[in-house]
């Protein structure tokens, strides 16, 4: 990346914090933030391989937007700065988060081949076709250290106890009529995506 590039960005992240900035003000201390610029920074930081100032943004998003669940890419940039700053088991907590946010995100990072689930999917972020977009894979060199790490930990018996305790809930859903056993398997979801929240 020449230094222009490098400037380029980083003026596009000093303008999205200043419309931010200017959302609170406008809004008596509070963000009222409809136009999803608060989801930018983290992509930008990353282009520059600058996780530290990556993860001050996630600190300081988790404070001020403590109700947003975020989005499966947004969630795993974080997953991806909470790794290159050494937060290992914050980052495998969130990887479970982005696993239940969109069931076929990791594979597609890792080059796994995709094929469509049988799971009930209640909106396009939770499906394939949200990664038409994703523009994170580990052929990137700066992310294989991450890519190597991740393959390992979706191998492990935490990542795998979940991921299929969620999936057969999910599986069962997709046919489930209105009424109690719904209503407690919407239970059973919350309580297994609870769990790892980063608080």
């Amino acid at each position: 990346m020449t230094p222009l590039q490098i400037e380029r960005i980083q003026k596009k992240i000093a303008k999205i914090k200043r419309e931010l900035a200017a959302d609170k003000k406008r809004h008596g201390g509070y963000y009222d933030e409809s136009r999803g610029l608060r989801y930018l920074p983290p992509g930008l930081y990353l282009k520059l391989s600058d996780y530290k100032s990556a993860m001050r943004y996630f600190r300081w998003f988790a404070k001020n937007f403590d109700d947003d669940s975020g989005y499966p890419t947004f969630l795993f940039e974080w997953c991806i700065t909470l790794y290159k700053n050494g937060k290992i088991s914050e980052a495998e907590n969130l990887v479970l988060i982005t696993f239940f946010s969109n069931t076929y995100l990791l594979d597609a990072f890792l080059g796994k081949e995709i094929s469509q689930r049988d799971i009930e999917e209640q909106s396009n972020w939770q499906g394939v076709e949200m990664l038409e977009d994703f523009p994170y894979s580990h052929n990137n060199s700066e992310l294989s250290d991450f890519a190597t790490w991740l393959n390992r930990y979706i191998q492990s018996d935490k990542f795998q106890h979940f991921s299929n305790e969620f999936l057969a809930i999910k599986q069962k859903l997709s046919d489930a009529p209105a009424g109690i056993s719904r209503s407690q398997m919407v239970e059973s979801l919350a309580s297994i995506i609870d769990k790892f929240i980063l608080r």
